[in-house]
């Protein structure tokens, strides 16, 4: 019961601890809340979307924000081309950046720390072949080679993720070796070496925990690639396929009303820019929670 009880207050140290140096930096503060509320937005889509995001008002075509000339009062942000509430195909929007991200960053985390620490704890020729082949993906300009296997997987939302997933990979693949690399020989390592454990126990158990700081950190900033690279790809018609309500794919389809209809990729644009500034600002407030060198006494 007592070791319970000292591991319930250390946990609870720890997380007053990583919020205090987390609440230091209040462009993260921001950052997180204004990305909560994104999650919210997404969990609560067909709640919060006063229309269906796929269907049609033929009678208002480019209809503009309801507070400008000519709009109409139950389409807030205005309608596309064909029809469609833009607020409504918004707030879907945010559920597909999420999915987005969440499987981009699942799918790289994981094959990058599986490669990461095979090539560290072994090194050798295994870290060699492992490292180059890194290099070789990172030696391509990271949306070029998504554009290349999305064209070979073929246009749609899932080979887009996983060709996003493959490019964003070697970084966590480099960082987890680095780690590894640093962990491997220390007295911890070492004595649960000569207690008996396996190499896998080594690594996943003994090893990995130490090195899960940059990767989190990595982690929150790949999220905001991969809504970038996803929102591109879309853009691109390599993406997301219409209809689904996607920010990328509604700036595809908006591009050609640019001057006359700025609405419809106003608001896509700026739905991207705030994500991706939010999730950038919570990266840097985690880094500095959990970066030991960052950490201001």
């Amino acid at each position: 019961m007592t070791a319970t009880v000292k591991t319930g207050s250390e946990r609870a140290r720890v997380l007053r601890e990583f919020w205090f140096y987390f609440s230091e930096n209040r462009g993260a503060v921001i950052g997180l809340a204004v990305f909560l509320a994104l999650i919210l937005v997404a969990i609560f889509a067909p709640l919060l979307a006063p229309h269906d995001p796929i269907q049609q008002y033929r009678d208002f075509l480019l209809a503009p924000p309801s507070w400008q000339e000519g709009g109409a009062s139950q389409f807030l942000l205005g309608t596309d081309a064909v029809g469609r509430d833009v607020l409504s195909r918004l707030i879907f929007g945010a559920r597909q950046s999420l999915i987005i991200g969440c499987v981009v960053v699942f799918i790289a985390l994981v094959g990058g720390i599986v490669l990461g620490l095979v090539s560290g704890f072994f090194g050798g020729w295994v870290d060699t072949v492992i490292m180059r082949v890194m290099d070789v993906i990172l030696a391509f300009p990271s949306l070029l080679l998504a554009l290349v296997m999305v064209a070979i997987l073929g246009p749609g939302l899932m080979n887009a993720m996983i060709a996003i997933a493959i490019v964003l990979q070697p970084h966590f693949a480099r960082l987890t070796r680095a780690a590894v690399m640093a962990e491997k020989n220390k007295e911890y390592v070492m004595a649960a070496r000569v207690a008996g454990a396996g190499r896998f126990r080594l690594m996943v158990r003994t090893i990995l925990p130490n090195c899960m700081g940059p990767l989190i950190v990595q982690g929150t900033l790949s999220f905001s690639n991969a809504v970038l690279d996803a929102a591109a790809l879309g853009f691109l018609g390599m993406g997301a396929q219409p209809p689904i309500p996607e920010w990328g794919t509604m700036l595809a389809e908006a591009r050609e009303f640019i001057l006359s209809a700025w609405w419809v990729v106003t608001f896509p644009g700026l739905a991207i820019l705030i994500t991706v500034l939010a999730i950038n600002l919570v990266g840097d407030g985690l880094r500095d929670a959990l970066d030991p060198k960052l950490k201001r006494s």
